[in-house]
């Protein structure tokens, strides 16, 4: 008995290491892809790209699905730029959208409600340590839910429609950090690009949703 509890621990610490050492990789590549999304946002607001919703669709899950089969060798890191940084051009037009109707501070303010939501429920995972797995049936549900209502408004254009689906994804991003920083720390999740790809979806879709909320309420 004394044997295997201590084989237990050791394991335990071994288990421990591995899951700092993704968490700390897969932060520094977030910090580096947001950056990098940063730059290709500013490019295309200052050419004034414009993107359309068929080729952001494309784009964005064409450039998902290939860093998630790309993960596990060099070419990963690549893809995972790739990715980041159509998703920043993407973000461009509707930033000159906000910013050309005097909503600066509709920007700036979702901007910080953003980071606040981030790092505090980063946070309350790191810190509580709690397993938040029980989320991933809610999160598959409710990604497929949401993708069909954004369809769906494109075709209605409901403000109240609208509205909901913004919320919604505020619900969805907040729940997909508490589960992805949850799977690095348990060690449900060992490779950190793609661990970096689940956190900057989450971050992307809160600030936009924030952005939405913020601007029909400003309006």
């Amino acid at each position: 008995m004394r044997y295997d509890a201590q084989t237990a621990q050791a394991q335990s610490k071994t288990i421990s290491a591995e899951a700092h050492k993704v968490l700390r990789n897969t932060y520094m590549l977030l910090a580096m892809t947001l950056a990098f999304s940063a730059v290709t946002a500013f490019f295309a607001m200052a050419t004034n790209l414009q993107l359309n919703i068929f080729v952001f669709f494309i784009g964005a899950y064409g450039f998902m699905f290939l860093t998630h089969k790309l993960a596990d060798s060099a070419w990963g890191l690549l893809s995972v730029f790739g990715f980041t940084g159509f998703m920043g051009l993407s973000l461009g037009p509707i930033l000159n959208m906000y910013l050309g109707a005097g909503m600066g501070n509709v920007v700036v303010s979702a901007f910080a409600m953003t980071a606040l939501v981030f790092f505090g429920l980063s946070a309350v995972a790191l810190v509580t340590k709690k397993d938040f797995s029980f989320l991933g049936k809610f999160l598959l549900v409710g990604g497929l839910v949401l993708i069909a209502g954004v369809i769906a408004n494109l075709f209605l254009g409901m403000g109240g429609l609208h509205l909901a689906i913004s919320a919604g994804f505020v619900i969805f991003a907040s729940a997909l950090i508490l589960f992805q920083t949850s799977e690095i720390i348990h060690g449900g999740e060992t490779n950190y690009i793609r661990a970096t790809v689940g956190l900057f979806v989450a971050i992307y879709n809160l600030f936009i949703s924030l952005l939405s909320l913020l601007g029909m309420s400003n309006e």
